[in-house]
């Protein structure tokens, strides 16, 4: 009654990681216990223990380890074969039907499953009838075991009966090792429909004199081979066409095949006549005979196709195309000469008509693009692009003839306008440009894009086009329905045809050298009145600042409109006016002249 600690002290421990057990020291309350230190399993091994042979101990057996079923028993199945009957209503061949069936028996997990063999042509749902479960008995809740199993018996298994007939050998084996009787097997019952399918068809036709058996056996794989032409030539579109005539020794059939060749312009179709038997001879048809039918029988027929009915230079009518054969190969001559005797197999030369040749008419140039890319259409119909002197475009590159045109028009407002007529050397393209010019009321820019300019009257057949040698002073060309007179050229012009002038004719570079000596001689007067009169730079300057000093006096002055009344009488563009017309000009507007300044300007 003292007592006011009942616990029991800790007899599990942990050492180096590993639990182990230690006997207790004090007992409940913690008193120390002196005795019975050992535990009551090491006392009962004491307690066994006998006195030991020399040897030492004998080794007792282990005990024998458990097995599960499902270990035990795995892939063990019991197989059954079986039959049900079935009835069948709608019939008049058949009032009912046996099926043959297999039953699995999983020792495993006392599953089953029922499976029908599948048969071919049945007409029937066959295969897995019941799926694996374990198949119940009765309404109790049973099922069915092996032990309920045995041949010679019924089961009954979802409202449908089988007929258990007989097992295989394993099932046999194990039934008897778990003591089982039993009973001798029964032989498994057949359809009685199918069984009568299996039979025989009776024919009541007089077999004939002539075996077609050994036809089949002597002649398999032996094919005559003729080479023949169908003329088409008298309908439209009609021609001459090449086919290959099989003839097969085995049955008396005949196929026609094309002869395909490249690029013929026909899709490869290979066979124009299947291989079948062809009728020579028809039965007169009555009136009442129809017209068209589906399949021609022996009583339609009076004669067919044989091999006598084919030879080397000889036409032949398959179903209405006549073909005529022109020559075989030499296992076709071979047979003819052992089977007819025939000797003579010279084949026909084949004349083919020449084709008439067709001239090409290259259609008239439709304007669109540039004449060499629209004639590759005619060509082609993949059209490629033309080639291109790609020695000329490196030679050429970046070197352009530069003229001044002025437009040929019955328009007055059009008189006064100027271009810049471009010719590009690499590719013997034009351009026009119109520089635009203030208050003129015409927008100026890109006038014609780079193409090249055909010449009047040239044709698509004989295309010509502008030359540099065209291009000459006071010339007129025509583009795209426009006139254009050539005024002025730049002197770049004139020396790349001084320095090529073994391309260029002498008439072009004559015009070119008269229209630029003026300016060349003035140059010379101006280099030389400099020379004779001895003006300094410092005189210039000194002149060129009176001038401005000059006009600063007179600021109501405007150079926009000076510059504007000047380019007004400029008529020709020329950038030169009468020494007269200048101080006149002056006067009007305004500006000061006085007389030692012009002297000395």
């Amino acid at each position: 009654p003292q007592k006011t600690s009942f616990h029991r002290s800790q007899t599990l421990g942990y050492k180096n990681g590993f639990a182990f057990s230690r006997l207790p020291t004090v007992g409940i309350g913690g008193e120390r216990l002196y005795v019975n230190q050992l535990s009551q399993a090491e006392l009962d091994e004491l307690s066994n223990v006998r006195p030991t042979l020399t040897y030492g101990q004998a080794k007792q057996a282990p005990p024998s380890g458990f097995i599960p079923a499902h270990v035990a028993f795995d892939k063990k199945i019991l197989k059954f074969d079986a039959y049900f009957q079935e009835d069948v209503p709608l019939s008049a061949e058949e009032h009912y039907r046996i099926r043959q069936v297999c039953i699995y028996y999983y020792l495993e997990d006392d599953s089953m499953s029922v499976i029908e063999p599948v048969v071919q042509n049945s007409g029937l749902s066959q295969g897995k009838l019941i799926r694996r479960h374990r198949v119940p008995k009765n309404d109790h809740g049973d099922h069915y075991h092996w032990k309920d199993l045995n041949r010679g018996m019924n089961i009954t298994m979802y409202g449908r009966t089988y007929r258990v007939v007989d097992c295989d050998p394993f099932t046999q084996v194990f039934l008897e090792s778990q003591g089982i009787e039993l009973n001798p097997p029964e032989e498994m019952v057949s359809d009685p429909y199918t069984e009568l399918r299996r039979m025989p068809i009776r024919k009541y036709i007089t077999p004939s004199d002539f075996d077609q058996l050994k036809q089949f056996l002597t002649y398999d794989k032996q094919v005559l081979r003729f080479y023949a032409m169908w003329d088409d030539t008298d309908n439209m579109f009609g021609e001459n066409r090449p086919y290959i005539i099989h003839y097969y020794l085995a049955n008396d059939t005949v196929e026609v095949r094309e002869v395909y060749k490249q690029n013929d312009g026909r899709d490869p179709f290979p066979i124009l006549i299947k291989r079948q038997r062809l009728p020579k001879t028809f039965v007169e048809k009555k009136k009442t005979f129809p017209s068209c039918v589906l399949e021609i029988s022996d009583q339609e027929v009076l004669e067919w196709y044989t091999a006598k009915d084919f030879a080397v230079g000889k036409s032949t009518t398959l179903l209405g195309r006549s073909f005529f054969i022109y020559d075989c190969d030499e296992f076709t001559r071979n047979f003819y000469r052992d089977k007819f005797g025939i000797t003579d197999f010279q084949p026909v030369e084949i004349k083919k008509k020449p084709l008439e040749e067709v001239p090409q008419v290259i259609p008239p140039y439709n304007g669109f693009g540039f004449l060499e890319d629209s004639l590759q259409n005619c060509f082609s119909l993949l059209p490629k692009p033309p080639r291109k002197d790609i020695i000329k475009m490196l030679e050429n590159h970046h070197k352009v003839l530069r003229y001044q045109v002025a437009l040929e028009s019955p328009n007055p407002e059009d008189r006064k306008r100027r271009f810049i007529l471009s010719y590009f050397l690499s590719n013997d393209m034009i351009s026009i440009y119109e520089p635009p010019v203030r208050n003129s009321g015409i927008i100026g820019g890109k006038y014609l894009g780079k193409t090249r300019v055909a010449k009047p009257g040239s044709t698509a057949d004989n295309a010509m086009y502008y030359e540099p040698s065209d291009l000459t002073i006071g010339s007129t060309i025509e583009v795209f329905g426009h006139r254009f007179v050539i005024t002025d050229a730049d002197e770049y012009v004139l020396n790349y045809m001084e320095s090529n002038a073994e391309s260029f004719p002498a008439a072009t570079l004559q015009s070119l050298r008269d229209h630029f000596r003026p300016r060349q001689v003035v140059k010379e007067t101006a280099n030389s009145d400099i020379s004779t009169v001895g003006t300094s730079k410092q005189e210039l300057d000194e002149l060129i600042k009176q001038v401005q000093e000059e006009l600063k006096l007179h600021k109501s002055l405007d150079n926009k409109n000076i510059h504007e009344a000047f380019l007004q009488c400029d008529e020709d563009g020329s950038g030169i006016l009468d020494k007269a017309k200048f101080l006149a000009l002056c006067d009007s507007l305004g500006v000061p002249t006085k007389a030692f300044l012009v002297n000395k300007v």
